[in-house]
């Protein structure tokens, strides 16, 4: 989002400036099957997973949690250490795992923001449960080099919130959002409607509190992060738990693409958003298909410590052990384990050494200059 205080041409009426605004409709015939398929879908995932222990349910959580923080960072561009994020996730859920490590502010507050819309999916939303979710993500008040008001409406001082392309001068918008006068105002109309019962699937309710918040865009920034993070409060509601086993943002970002074309699509016009939900149920659908994968993927670690767990000497050992099942970039060397764990290549040596002599890792056929290793058994999904 950028701001810009001169006129340029807009495309479009936006949805806001509809004469039925918020009052949405859409083809109910044109959901019924994709939402079938998506609640159907959803009972599956929570019932495989109800049978399994209380420990697989955690760790699953667990990885869920860290992924949809991981990648609704991502949409935004921002990239955050994946280690620092299972650490302050692990540390506020109470688990007890092996290579913990130290977690920067920052990415404390991303965490603290999705912990509460999850862990208590149940409670309303309000303003000053959304300020304190904003002043989460900028602990500093501060987006990159500039400064923003955290915990507080944007107030247009630099002109209108825009979506823009094109040189300067010759700009084209794509989005502008509400004058910051007209906030308050909107915000209060969707929190009666969030927290208010209506006659709508909660699935529904999560696609629309999305599209109607980012279209709002009452922050200077952050709106996609707590949008979704609105949306993963919804979707624990509908699943009745706050346990997450599959992750929307992780599929957003893979369709990063048609996710923003849908939305400014959706932003023009009319209060018709038929073609939004459908393209939310979809990717609601992918997800849930996408989280039988990383579900079998916490199964076979779990099943793979179980076994080993009892061989590993240090936390070194633990923390790339974690890092090579969780899809490591490259091939393996000493020289990556050395830098990773801030210990010489000797050290980092004798580690690996270690696992290959206990039949955990073995060497690959060489390839290059470095020698590299893997799991002697298949461990990647």
């Amino acid at each position: 989002m950028v701001y810009l205080p001169h006129n340029v041409r807009r495309l479009a009426m936006f949805i806001y400036e509809d004469p039925q605004w918020p009052k949405f409709v859409w083809n109910t015939d044109s959901l019924v099957y994709l939402l079938s398929k998506a609640r159907n879908m959803q009972g599956k995932i929570i019932g495989k997973m109800g049978v399994l222990g209380f420990e697989l349910r955690n760790q699953a959580n667990l990885e869920m949690l860290t992924l949809d923080v991981l990648k609704s960072s991502e949409i935004e561009g921002e990239m955050l250490d994946s280690m620092q994020v299972r650490s302050s996730i692990a540390r506020r859920l109470g688990l007890d795992i092996h290579g913990l490590t130290a977690s920067d502010r920052n990415v404390d507050g991303v965490v603290d923001m999705m912990m509460d819309a999850t862990v208590n999916f149940n409670k309303n939303i309000d303003r000053e449960r959304l300020f304190s979710w904003h002043s989460s993500l900028f602990p500093l008040g501060r987006s990159g080099m500039y400064k923003i008001a955290a915990g507080k409406w944007r107030d247009d001082s630099r002109g209108p919130m825009q979506v823009v392309s094109g040189p300067f001068g010759k700009e084209t918008v794509h989005y502008e959002a509400p004058p910051a006068q007209h906030i308050d105002k909107e915000m209060n109309t969707f929190f009666d409607w969030l927290n208010s019962p209506q006659n709508i699937d909660t699935v529904l309710k999560a696609a629309i509190a999305h599209l109607w918040f980012v279209t709002l865009h009452p922050f200077e920034d952050g709106n996609g992060r707590i949008a979704r993070a609105i949306t993963d409060m919804l979707l624990a509601r509908s699943d009745e738990q706050p346990l997450r086993f599959y992750s929307m943002s992780t599929q957003i970002r893979k369709e990063r693409s048609s996710y923003y074309q849908i939305l400014e699509k959706s932003q023009k016009d009319s209060v018709d958003i038929t073609e939004w939900l459908e393209w939310f149920l979809n990717c609601l659908i992918h997800a849930l298909d996408s989280s039988e994968l990383l579900l079998n993927k916490v199964v076979k670690k779990h099943d793979f410590w179980n076994e080993n767990g009892i061989k590993i000497e240090n936390d070194r050992q633990r923390k790339m052990l974690n890092m090579l099942m969780d899809n490591f970039e490259g091939n393996l060397t000493t020289s990556k384990w050395a830098k990773i764990c801030r210990c010489s290549q000797d050290t980092a040596l004798r580690d690996i050494q270690d696992l290959v002599g206990k039949n955990i890792l073995q060497k690959l056929p060489s390839s290059g200059r470095s020698t590299c290793y893997d799991f002697k058994i298949d461990m990647h999904i």
